[in-house]
């Protein structure tokens, strides 16, 4: 059994703040000050983890990309292609109400990302590339020809109703895109 130290857990605390801010006011705007505050960690203590702010968002997408892996790992363990690609995008009903109240996380961020630049965008769209070439072996294994194009169809379904959900303040958008996918799923099996 492992113990964290202080140390790690400044750093993850720092980590988490950021993750929250940067997806409620994005990646410019929070300093790494508010950052450190949100985090309950002396402003000054940062520099200790993290030499600039890109660095710290650095780890932000390090920390999605872990929370990817893990939900496709627990999806690994349902019973067929067709249940894991539905439980994907019931996923995103759990944080319904924060989709519409923010936008999905990672879109979110990836859009962010993109608009700063400095080369922190190509590892935001491994976030959904990890997600998509997953969805795509799903819908191999399910006997689709057109696989690569239907993760595609799936993604840009989530986002799109994600997208929508936020511009409404209404998560009903998403559900009701996520049970049509659940359908269009079912006639592909």
């Amino acid at each position: 059994m492992t113990h964290s130290t202080p140390e790690q857990g400044k750093r993850e605390r720092l980590i988490a703040s950021a993750r929250e801010l940067v997806h409620r006011q994005g990646v410019e705007r929070p300093t790494l000050a508010e950052i450190a505050n949100a985090a309950d960690v002396p402003p000054g203590n940062v520099y200790y983890y993290f030499k600039t702010k890109d660095q710290l968002i650095e780890a932000v997408i390090e920390s999605r990309e872990t929370e990817v892996r893990e939900l496709l790992a627990s999806l690994n363990r349902r019973r067929s292609p067709a249940a894991r690609l539905k439980a994907l995008a019931r996923n995103w009903l759990e944080v319904k109400d924060l989709v519409a109240a923010e936008g999905c996380p990672l879109g979110t961020l990836a859009v962010e990302l993109n608009n700063h630049g400095d080369g922190l965008e190509c590892q935001a769209s491994r976030l959904f590339s990890t997600l998509i070439d997953w969805s795509e072996q799903q819908f191999r294994e399910m006997g689709c020809r057109d696989a690569r194009d239907h993760a595609f169809t799936l993604f840009s379904t989530v986002q799109g109703a994600a997208l929508l959900s936020s511009a409404f303040g209404d998560p009903e958008i998403l559900v009701s895109q996520v049970q049509r996918l659940n359908r269009w799923i079912d006639s592909l099996a």
